[in-house]
């Protein structure tokens, strides 16, 4: 990821209030930054999805949110990180359509679409930290 980030404001993942919470923490950010109406909603969907995926599969963890400058551009970076049981099959959690649960299989790929820039980092036992950022068009 690159550019120079502004302060990021954390809000914990650990029940379902919580995802919505940072749902609108992540549209009042982007609304800041300048994204598009569409912009604001695609990167609001993913955090939404990986705010879920952060309570249900890792246990619960935290949301940083924060704006990210690279020249001209500006964006929203969102920050995932849990210490649950960690990704076991990556491919296959990257997979378009898979779902461990009952979910639609937005999932992963989903978020990672929906994005311009995703990294994940898990190891089983450790946990997983994922960064997303969507650049203003």
């Amino acid at each position: 990821m690159t550019g120079a980030e502004g302060e990021a404001q954390v809000q914990a993942i650990g029940s379902d209030e919580d995802v919505v919470r940072v749902r609108q923490l992540v549209r009042t950010i982007a609304v800041a930054a300048k994204l598009s109406l569409v912009d604001q909603t695609k990167v609001v969907t993913a955090a939404s999805e990986l705010a879920r995926n952060t309570l249900v599969y890792g246990g619960g963890g935290q949301a940083a949110v924060s704006t990210v400058e690279n020249g001209p551009r500006r964006g929203v970076r969102v920050v995932f990180s849990d210490s649950g049981p960690g990704i076991a099959d990556l491919d296959l959690a990257l997979t378009d359509g898979y779902t461990s649960g009952g979910g639609l299989g937005l999932g992963l790929s989903g978020a990672r679409r929906l994005c311009d820039e995703f990294e994940l980092d898990t190891a089983v036992g450790a946990g997983t930290t994922i960064a997303v950022v969507k650049w203003a068009r």
